[in-house]
């Protein structure tokens, strides 16, 4: 994320195929969450994580002991769907996942590397000729590694208010919500700033950079990134619930009220409404707790990518003033209290933000969804975010990974 205005950063982090797993479910009613949950420690960490600042918090914990034996789940939620309304929040509710959207391209980008259709270390001039010039910005010297480790330099289109103006004001979301936005001119808007550093000598979060991997998968098969998406991951996974919605600006029922307070501003706008071509390839997706925990699930567990592929995606580059953390190719990588690291991509977005944790098997994952994000409380969001992964880190930690 990037000061000020963290949604600048990381915006926007066949037959189904059976996964074999039978569930014990421990979902919480409506209204309230489940007498297990109220009991346990999730439940007081995620009434941490409201107490911090967020206005509604929702918790989806698994954890799978035994390959192929029975998978526990936890649900738990704090706070309100909606400021000041008393509605409670569904328990698996759609949400925007923003950046999460990253994980999902770049799952794409390595099977195609496996297929021997990209490359990684082969400049990025090779799919997308003279696209990628100027102000020291050169696709010549950038390759597809670059682009989805963020150590490209390539500067972020989110940074120019002028060129997502719904991102940055209340009166510029209301005036632009409904508006589409092509990926060639979010790109052409980065490319006015200037590099900020050389290819590979440095790191730093840019949106850009997976717009034009999803240009690059664009080119190379034929389809959009969403359609690669969607045929290679969504439908194979079943998540019947995860969709990269195009022009569709609307969220499915259930969902909480998307509710961000812009800068400058004292109470927050309903941004619920949202034509998510602002963020492409970078974090367009929406879906549910449950379908993004069965994703990433997935990925650790081998399902989607080659061994060798998956070993790529987990080599990091260290994040600059964030010890312990490292960001892979479309995964980051946190340190453990208990020892080890748990991989996630979470995501910031208008009125949404989200972060997830998994162990390097999958045997457990733990994912928070929060609903209300103010730009004027620096360090009430610093707040909720180091509540959110203390939750992280006590739920994949427990000793007993069926009672976090």
């Amino acid at each position: 994320m990037t000061a000020p205005n963290r949604i600048h950063g990381r915006l926007l982090r066949p037959a189904a195929l059976a996964l074999g797993i039978a569930l014990t479910l421990t979902a919480a009613a409506p209204g309230s969450a489940s007498a297990d949950a109220r009991a346990s420690g999730l439940q007081r960490d995620t009434d941490a994580v409201h107490a911090a600042g967020a206005i509604g918090v929702t918790v989806y914990y698994t954890a799978r002991p035994a390959p192929g034996g029975p998978t526990t789940v936890r649900t738990a939620r704090s706070g309100e769907a909606e400021l000041h309304s008393g509605r409670p929040l569904p328990p698996n509710g759609h949400y925007r996942t923003g950046s999460t959207t990253k994980t999902f391209v770049a799952t794409v980008a390595l099977q195609l590397v496996a297929e021997g259709r990209l490359r990684l270390d082969s400049p990025i001039e090779t799919w997308l000729p003279g696209v990628v010039r100027g102000n020291g910005n050169d696709g010549r010297r950038i390759t597809l590694r670059h682009l989805l480790q963020h150590t490209s330099g390539i500067p972020g289109y989110t940074a120019l208010p002028a060129a997502v103006p719904a991102l940055y004001s209340a009166r510029g979301y209301l005036e632009n919500r409904f508006r589409h936005y092509r990926a060639e001119d979010l790109v052409a808007a980065a490319l006015t700033l200037p590099s900020r550093f050389e290819p590979g000598s440095s790191w730093a979060y840019s949106n850009t950079n997976y717009v034009l991997v999803g240009l690059i998968i664009r080119q190379v098969t034929g389809r959009s990134w969403g359609e690669e998406v969607r045929d290679r991951i969504i439908r194979p996974l079943g998540l019947h619930d995860t969709r990269v919605p195009g022009d569709d600006p609307y969220l499915p029922r259930p969902h909480a009220q998307a509710q961000h307070t812009f800068t400058g501003d004292t109470r927050p706008t309903d941004t619920t409404v949202l034509n998510h071509t602002v963020a492409d390839a970078s974090g367009a997706i929406h879906g549910t707790p449950s379908d993004i925990d069965r994703f990433f699930v997935a990925l650790l567990s081998g399902r989607l990518l080659g061994p060798a592929e998956l070993a790529e995606m987990q080599r990091t580059h260290p994040i600059p003033d964030e010890p312990g953390r490292g960001y892979g190719l479309g995964l980051e990588s946190t340190g453990l209290s208990c020892g080890g690291r748990y991989w996630q991509h979470g995501g910031d977005d208008l009125g949404f933000s989200s972060e997830n944790g998994v162990t390097g098997d999958g045997s457990r994952a733990v994912l928070v969804v929060r609903n209300g994000v103010d730009e004027n409380d620096e360090a009430g969001g610093a707040r909720v975010d180091a509540a959110t992964r203390a939750l992280i880190d006590h739920a994949l930690c427990a000793p007993d990974p069926r009672h976090p």
